[in-house]
Protein backbone atom coordinates (compact mmCIF):
# COMPACT_ATOMS: atom_id res chain seq x y z
CA UNK A 1 0.00 0.00 0.00
CA UNK A 2 1.13 3.36 -0.76
CA UNK A 3 1.51 6.11 2.19
CA UNK A 4 -0.96 9.06 2.28
CA UNK A 5 0.31 12.03 1.14
CA UNK A 6 1.27 14.56 3.56
CA UNK A 7 -0.73 17.59 3.32
CA UNK A 8 0.96 21.01 2.37
CA UNK A 9 -0.94 22.87 4.78
CA UNK A 10 -2.27 22.27 8.18
CA UNK A 11 -4.40 24.57 10.32
CA UNK A 12 -4.86 23.03 13.80
CA UNK A 13 -6.88 24.44 16.39
CA UNK A 14 -6.44 27.77 15.01
CA UNK A 15 -7.93 30.65 16.71
CA UNK A 16 -7.83 34.31 15.73
CA UNK A 17 -9.07 37.00 18.43
CA UNK A 18 -9.51 40.50 18.07
CA UNK A 19 -9.53 42.82 21.46
CA UNK A 20 -11.44 46.02 21.27
CA UNK A 21 -12.56 48.68 23.73
CA UNK A 22 -16.12 46.27 23.74
CA UNK A 23 -14.60 43.06 24.84
CA UNK A 24 -13.12 40.13 22.24
CA UNK A 25 -13.74 39.46 19.11
CA UNK A 26 -13.54 35.28 18.46
CA UNK A 27 -13.74 35.71 14.51
CA UNK A 28 -11.94 32.39 14.45
CA UNK A 29 -12.58 29.36 17.02
CA UNK A 30 -10.96 26.32 16.49
CA UNK A 31 -10.67 25.79 12.94
CA UNK A 32 -8.65 22.58 11.78
CA UNK A 33 -8.42 21.25 7.91
CA UNK A 34 -5.48 20.22 5.66
CA UNK A 35 -4.80 21.16 1.98
CA UNK A 36 -2.56 18.82 -0.64
CA UNK A 37 -0.27 19.91 -2.82
CA UNK A 38 -2.35 20.30 -6.46
CA UNK A 39 -6.11 20.04 -5.20
CA UNK A 40 -8.26 23.14 -5.14
CA UNK A 41 -10.37 22.75 -1.64
CA UNK A 42 -13.31 25.11 -1.17
CA UNK A 43 -13.97 26.78 1.97
CA UNK A 44 -17.50 28.58 2.25
CA UNK A 45 -20.28 30.43 4.61
CA UNK A 46 -22.03 33.49 4.88
CA UNK A 47 -20.52 36.22 5.30
CA UNK A 48 -18.96 36.80 8.89
CA UNK A 49 -18.07 32.98 9.38
CA UNK A 50 -14.34 33.54 9.13
CA UNK A 51 -13.46 32.70 6.15
CA UNK A 52 -11.72 35.47 5.06
CA UNK A 53 -10.03 35.92 8.44
CA UNK A 54 -8.53 32.63 8.66
CA UNK A 55 -6.89 32.96 5.13
CA UNK A 56 -5.31 36.26 6.51
CA UNK A 57 -4.69 34.33 9.40
CA UNK A 58 -1.89 31.94 7.68
CA UNK A 59 -0.24 34.25 6.36
CA UNK A 60 -0.31 36.60 9.42
CA UNK A 61 -1.87 40.07 7.35
CA UNK A 62 -3.81 40.88 10.53
CA UNK A 63 -2.84 43.61 12.26
CA UNK A 64 -1.25 42.53 15.95
CA UNK A 65 -2.26 43.49 18.19
CA UNK A 66 -5.32 44.13 18.44
CA UNK A 67 -4.91 40.39 16.30
CA UNK A 68 -4.01 37.55 18.74
CA UNK A 69 -3.62 34.28 16.18
CA UNK A 70 -3.05 30.75 18.27
CA UNK A 71 -2.56 27.54 17.13
CA UNK A 72 -0.62 25.74 14.52
CA UNK A 73 -0.42 26.49 10.85
CA UNK A 74 1.73 23.85 9.06
CA UNK A 75 2.97 24.42 5.57
CA UNK A 76 5.40 21.94 4.49
CA UNK A 77 5.79 20.82 8.09
CA UNK A 78 6.33 23.87 9.69
CA UNK A 79 4.85 26.43 12.09
CA UNK A 80 4.41 29.58 10.35
CA UNK A 81 3.24 30.92 13.41
CA UNK A 82 6.73 30.32 14.60
CA UNK A 83 8.50 32.59 12.00
CA UNK A 84 9.77 36.04 12.66
CA UNK A 85 8.52 38.80 10.68
CA UNK A 86 11.54 38.75 8.26
CA UNK A 87 10.75 34.61 8.66
CA UNK A 88 7.41 35.17 7.05
CA UNK A 89 8.06 37.91 4.34
CA UNK A 90 10.04 35.35 2.72
CA UNK A 91 6.74 33.08 2.23
CA UNK A 92 4.56 35.50 1.24
CA UNK A 93 3.82 36.14 -2.26
CA UNK A 94 7.16 33.68 -2.69
CA UNK A 95 5.66 30.14 -1.29
CA UNK A 96 2.04 31.64 -0.60
CA UNK A 97 0.30 34.04 -2.43
CA UNK A 98 -3.02 35.76 -1.71
CA UNK A 99 -5.85 36.99 -3.87
CA UNK A 100 -7.73 39.41 -2.59
CA UNK A 101 -11.85 39.91 -2.92
CA UNK A 102 -10.97 43.71 -4.32
CA UNK A 103 -8.34 44.34 -6.67
CA UNK A 104 -8.97 48.10 -6.98
CA UNK A 105 -8.28 48.56 -3.32
CA UNK A 106 -5.65 45.94 -2.98
CA UNK A 107 -3.76 47.13 -5.77
CA UNK A 108 -1.30 50.50 -5.57
CA UNK A 109 -3.03 53.35 -7.48
CA UNK A 110 0.28 55.04 -8.07
CA UNK A 111 2.50 52.38 -9.80
CA UNK A 112 2.16 51.17 -12.35
CA UNK A 113 0.85 47.12 -13.17
CA UNK A 114 4.15 46.34 -14.38
CA UNK A 115 5.81 47.43 -11.18
CA UNK A 116 3.45 46.08 -8.80
CA UNK A 117 3.88 42.51 -10.44
CA UNK A 118 7.87 43.11 -11.03
CA UNK A 119 8.40 43.74 -7.29
CA UNK A 120 7.80 40.12 -6.09
CA UNK A 121 10.02 39.21 -8.13
CA UNK A 122 13.14 41.50 -7.53
CA UNK A 123 12.51 40.51 -4.12
CA UNK A 124 11.78 36.46 -4.09
CA UNK A 125 14.18 35.68 -6.99
CA UNK A 126 16.76 37.90 -7.09
CA UNK A 127 15.83 39.45 -10.77
CA UNK A 128 17.25 42.56 -11.47
CA UNK A 129 14.92 45.25 -12.31
CA UNK A 130 15.31 45.03 -16.45
CA UNK A 131 14.52 41.14 -15.85
CA UNK A 132 11.33 41.27 -13.32
CA UNK A 133 9.86 43.92 -15.91
CA UNK A 134 9.97 40.92 -18.59
CA UNK A 135 8.87 38.53 -16.11
CA UNK A 136 5.63 41.06 -15.68
CA UNK A 137 4.71 41.47 -18.94
CA UNK A 138 4.91 37.53 -19.38
CA UNK A 139 3.20 36.96 -16.70
CA UNK A 140 0.49 39.45 -18.13
CA UNK A 141 0.67 37.52 -20.99
CA UNK A 142 0.05 34.30 -19.60
CA UNK A 143 -3.12 35.76 -17.71
CA UNK A 144 -4.36 36.46 -21.52
CA UNK A 145 -4.25 40.46 -20.89
CA UNK A 146 -3.77 41.63 -24.71
CA UNK A 147 -1.19 44.34 -25.21
CA UNK A 148 0.78 42.89 -22.51
CA UNK A 149 3.72 45.41 -23.32
CA UNK A 150 1.53 48.87 -23.04
CA UNK A 151 -0.67 47.69 -20.35
CA UNK A 152 2.64 46.75 -17.86
CA UNK A 153 3.24 50.60 -18.14
CA UNK A 154 -0.60 51.63 -17.33
CA UNK A 155 -2.07 52.29 -13.96
CA UNK A 156 -4.87 50.02 -12.41
CA UNK A 157 -7.39 52.74 -12.86
CA UNK A 158 -7.20 52.21 -16.61
CA UNK A 159 -7.86 48.64 -16.50
CA UNK A 160 -11.64 47.04 -16.31
CA UNK A 161 -12.60 45.24 -13.28
CA UNK A 162 -11.84 41.89 -14.95
CA UNK A 163 -8.48 43.06 -16.31
CA UNK A 164 -7.72 44.17 -12.86
CA UNK A 165 -8.27 40.82 -11.09
CA UNK A 166 -5.97 39.15 -13.67
CA UNK A 167 -3.40 41.48 -12.75
CA UNK A 168 -4.00 40.20 -9.46
CA UNK A 169 -3.74 36.75 -10.24
CA UNK A 170 -0.82 37.87 -12.66
CA UNK A 171 0.78 39.24 -9.28
CA UNK A 172 0.15 35.98 -6.81
CA UNK A 173 1.68 33.53 -9.60
CA UNK A 174 4.86 35.58 -10.46
CA UNK A 175 6.96 33.56 -8.06
CA UNK A 176 5.43 29.91 -8.65
CA UNK A 177 3.65 29.78 -5.14
CA UNK A 178 2.87 25.87 -3.57
CA UNK A 179 -0.20 27.53 -1.82
CA UNK A 180 -2.93 29.96 -3.39
CA UNK A 181 -5.02 31.68 -0.89
CA UNK A 182 -8.11 33.04 -3.26
CA UNK A 183 -11.06 35.27 -1.05
CA UNK A 184 -13.48 36.02 -3.32
CA UNK A 185 -11.75 36.24 -6.61
CA UNK A 186 -14.80 36.90 -8.47
CA UNK A 187 -17.47 38.93 -6.49
CA UNK A 188 -17.37 41.98 -7.85
CA UNK A 189 -17.42 40.61 -11.54
CA UNK A 190 -20.09 39.61 -14.02
CA UNK A 191 -20.88 36.32 -14.77
CA UNK A 192 -19.25 36.40 -17.88
CA UNK A 193 -16.18 37.47 -16.39
CA UNK A 194 -16.49 35.43 -13.63
CA UNK A 195 -16.47 32.09 -15.81
CA UNK A 196 -13.03 32.95 -17.59
CA UNK A 197 -11.50 34.05 -14.22
CA UNK A 198 -12.12 30.86 -12.37
CA UNK A 199 -11.28 29.15 -15.63
CA UNK A 200 -7.79 31.14 -15.95
CA UNK A 201 -7.44 29.92 -12.39
CA UNK A 202 -7.75 26.20 -13.07
CA UNK A 203 -5.67 26.42 -15.96
CA UNK A 204 -2.78 28.10 -14.03
CA UNK A 205 -3.26 25.66 -10.93
CA UNK A 206 -2.75 22.67 -13.13
CA UNK A 207 0.16 24.55 -15.05
CA UNK A 208 2.32 24.97 -11.66
CA UNK A 209 0.58 22.08 -10.00
CA UNK A 210 -0.18 24.71 -7.46
CA UNK A 211 -3.12 23.93 -4.60
CA UNK A 212 -5.88 26.28 -3.90
CA UNK A 213 -7.95 27.89 -0.91
CA UNK A 214 -11.09 29.53 -2.83
CA UNK A 215 -13.14 31.31 -0.19
CA UNK A 216 -16.56 31.58 -1.65
CA UNK A 217 -20.25 32.07 -0.72
CA UNK A 218 -21.20 30.96 -4.31
CA UNK A 219 -22.08 27.37 -4.17
CA UNK A 220 -21.99 27.18 -7.96
CA UNK A 221 -18.32 27.64 -7.94
CA UNK A 222 -17.55 25.49 -5.81
CA UNK A 223 -19.14 22.91 -7.89
CA UNK A 224 -17.48 23.46 -10.92
CA UNK A 225 -14.23 24.32 -9.41
CA UNK A 226 -12.96 22.36 -6.10
CA UNK A 227 -12.38 18.56 -5.26
CA UNK A 228 -13.12 18.81 -1.11
CA UNK A 229 -15.28 21.55 0.68
CA UNK A 230 -14.80 22.47 4.11
CA UNK A 231 -18.46 24.93 5.21
CA UNK A 232 -17.34 27.18 8.11
CA UNK A 233 -20.14 28.44 10.66
CA UNK A 234 -19.51 31.67 13.52
CA UNK A 235 -15.83 30.62 13.55
CA UNK A 236 -15.97 27.23 13.31
CA UNK A 237 -16.18 24.35 10.76
CA UNK A 238 -19.19 22.36 10.63
CA UNK A 239 -19.01 19.72 7.95
CA UNK A 240 -15.89 19.18 4.95
CA UNK A 241 -16.66 16.63 2.28
CA UNK A 242 -15.82 15.86 -1.01
CA UNK A 243 -17.59 17.99 -3.50
CA UNK A 244 -19.90 15.52 -5.33
CA UNK A 245 -20.98 13.65 -1.69
CA UNK A 246 -21.70 17.24 -0.33
CA UNK A 247 -24.43 18.50 -2.87
CA UNK A 248 -25.39 14.88 -2.76
CA UNK A 249 -25.76 14.08 0.67
CA UNK A 250 -25.05 17.11 3.19
CA UNK A 251 -25.19 16.11 6.79
CA UNK A 252 -25.01 19.54 8.87
CA UNK A 253 -28.58 21.33 8.66
CA UNK A 254 -26.29 24.36 8.00
CA UNK A 255 -25.12 23.13 4.51
CA UNK A 256 -28.65 22.01 4.18
CA UNK A 257 -29.58 25.13 4.24
CA UNK A 258 -26.84 26.77 2.24
CA UNK A 259 -27.69 23.93 -0.59
CA UNK A 260 -31.55 24.58 -0.11
CA UNK A 261 -31.31 28.19 -0.94
CA UNK A 262 -29.83 27.83 -4.44
CA UNK A 263 -32.31 28.76 -6.99
CA UNK A 264 -32.99 26.01 -9.74
CA UNK A 265 -34.96 26.65 -12.67
CA UNK A 266 -38.05 24.56 -12.54
CA UNK A 267 -37.95 23.60 -8.58
CA UNK A 268 -40.83 24.75 -7.52
CA UNK A 269 -42.86 22.76 -10.29
CA UNK A 270 -41.03 19.68 -9.61
CA UNK A 271 -40.89 19.89 -5.60
CA UNK A 272 -44.17 22.06 -5.30
CA UNK A 273 -42.51 24.17 -2.88
CA UNK A 274 -40.81 27.82 -2.30
CA UNK A 275 -37.28 28.36 -2.68
CA UNK A 276 -35.81 27.90 0.95
CA UNK A 277 -34.34 30.33 3.09
CA UNK A 278 -32.23 30.10 6.13
CA UNK A 279 -33.48 32.31 9.33
CA UNK A 280 -31.89 34.94 11.27
CA UNK A 281 -28.15 36.02 10.79
CA UNK A 282 -24.84 34.73 11.56
CA UNK A 283 -24.58 35.68 15.41
CA UNK A 284 -21.69 38.18 16.31
CA UNK A 285 -18.53 36.73 17.15
CA UNK A 286 -18.45 39.02 20.25
CA UNK A 287 -22.26 37.17 21.64
CA UNK A 288 -21.97 33.54 20.14
CA UNK A 289 -24.66 31.54 21.24
CA UNK A 290 -24.46 28.56 23.73
CA UNK A 291 -24.69 24.77 22.72
CA UNK A 292 -24.40 24.76 18.72
CA UNK A 293 -23.70 27.70 17.69
CA UNK A 294 -26.88 27.18 14.81
CA UNK A 295 -29.20 25.83 16.97
CA UNK A 296 -30.91 29.98 17.00
CA UNK A 297 -31.41 29.27 13.01
CA UNK A 298 -32.09 25.51 12.52
CA UNK A 299 -34.91 23.68 11.61
CA UNK A 300 -33.71 19.98 13.24
CA UNK A 301 -33.24 21.80 16.60
CA UNK A 302 -33.00 19.74 19.86
CA UNK A 303 -33.01 20.68 23.51
CA UNK A 304 -29.83 19.68 24.06
CA UNK A 305 -28.55 22.19 21.09
CA UNK A 306 -29.09 24.93 23.10
CA UNK A 307 -26.76 23.48 25.87
CA UNK A 308 -24.53 21.06 24.01
CA UNK A 309 -21.41 22.25 21.97
CA UNK A 310 -21.45 19.27 19.18
CA UNK A 311 -18.37 17.49 18.76
CA UNK A 312 -16.72 16.70 15.47
CA UNK A 313 -18.07 13.24 14.28
CA UNK A 314 -15.56 11.47 11.67
CA UNK A 315 -17.38 9.72 9.06
CA UNK A 316 -14.54 8.73 6.20
CA UNK A 317 -11.72 9.90 5.10
CA UNK A 318 -12.18 14.08 5.08
CA UNK A 319 -15.91 13.32 5.57
CA UNK A 320 -16.77 14.99 9.03
CA UNK A 321 -19.44 16.93 10.55
CA UNK A 322 -19.83 18.62 13.79
CA UNK A 323 -23.44 18.45 14.73
CA UNK A 324 -25.52 16.39 17.76
CA UNK A 325 -27.76 14.67 15.26
CA UNK A 326 -24.96 12.46 13.90
CA UNK A 327 -23.65 11.77 17.84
Amino acid sequence: MSEPATPLLEIKDLHTRFHTLDGTVNAVDGVDFDVYQGETLGLVGESGCGKSVTALSILQLLRCPPAEIQGRILFEGNNLLDLDREGIRKIRGNEISMIFQEPMTSLNPVLRIGEQIAEAAKIHKRMTRQEAWRWAVEMLRMVQIPGPGSRSKQYPHKFSGGMRQRAMIAMALSCNPRLILADEPSTALDVTIQAQIMSLMQKLKEEFNSAIVLITHDLGIIAEMVSRVVVMYAGKVVEEAPVKELFKDPRHPYTQGLLGSIPVIGRKEQTGRRLQEIPGIVPSPMETPLGCRFHPRCHKVMNRCQEQEPPMIHLAEHRRVSCLLEA
